[in-house]
């Protein structure tokens, strides 16, 4: 595993929507581009707020959530280094319609709204980008639904882990996934208690490996396959 920290250029260069940029825009998106730090438990952005940038995590894991009325939480996804977030809200010029937190201490990157309307006017490979990242971000919340209603604890937790391996929308993420258990538990609606057992199960299969500091996982397609009442 590469423990190396990018810069917030580094980062940025790095980032698939920026492979195609011409020199011009690769310059205004460094530029105009600024980093924020984020304790763990911090909002990263708050619901109902005006959306004025598009944000990119640089380090750490955030999760995208809301709250009830009455206080309960419902978890949307995790999004690790790497993922970028907040493109529906720009194009819609809405409002945001979620939290989302920092699980753990994170370096988040914001891209100004001028600046991505401007990508999106002058830049084909990022307006394709953008078009893919909305269909594999659909595909995973269509996903998240079906997990939610029709899949038990074991099988929602190896497919949380999974869906954290989606080359589009987390091109950066590695196979040791630097994530508690606890965290685990969160992104999948499982208590703690339940995430260890059911991460005790997929170990036991042999599809991942609890480690020091994070899961090692051993079969990505396994996880994606796995259920536990074949």
């Amino acid at each position: 595993m590469n423990d190396k920290v990018p810069s917030l250029n580094e980062a940025l260069r790095g980032a698939l929507w920026a492979q195609a940029l011409t020199a011009e825009q690769m310059a205004r998106v460094e530029a105009t581009t600024f980093e924020v730090f984020v304790p763990k438990g911090g909002y990263v952005c708050r619901k109902g707020e005006v959306v004025d940038n598009w944000v990119g995590i640089v380090a750490g894991m955030v999760k995208m959530n809301n709250f009830s009325p009455s206080g309960k939480s419902v978890t949307f996804t995790g999004v690790p280094p790497g993922g970028w977030f907040g493109e529906g809200s720009l194009l819609k010029d809405e409002r945001r319609k979620y939290d989302a937190m920092a699980l753990r201490d994170s370096r988040i990157a914001r891209m100004p709204a001028e600046t991505f309307h401007w990508l999106l006017e002058g830049s084909l490979p990022f307006t394709r980008f953008l078009l893919m990242q909305l269909n594999e971000r659909l595909g995973q919340f269509i996903g998240m639904v079906e997990h939610e209603r029709l899949l038990d604890p074991d099988t929602r937790v190896a497919r949380c882990l999974a869906s954290l391996f989606n080359t589009h929308l987390y091109p950066g993420s590695e196979r040791l996934v630097q994530i508690s258990q606890e965290e685990v538990g969160l992104l999948s609606g499982a208590s703690r208690q339940r995430a260890n057992q059911a991460l005790q199960v997929l170990e036991r299969e042999g599809l991942l490996r609890v480690d020091y500091g994070g899961i090692r996982i051993l079969d990505l397609e396994g996880l994606r396959r796995f259920d536990a009442h074949a």
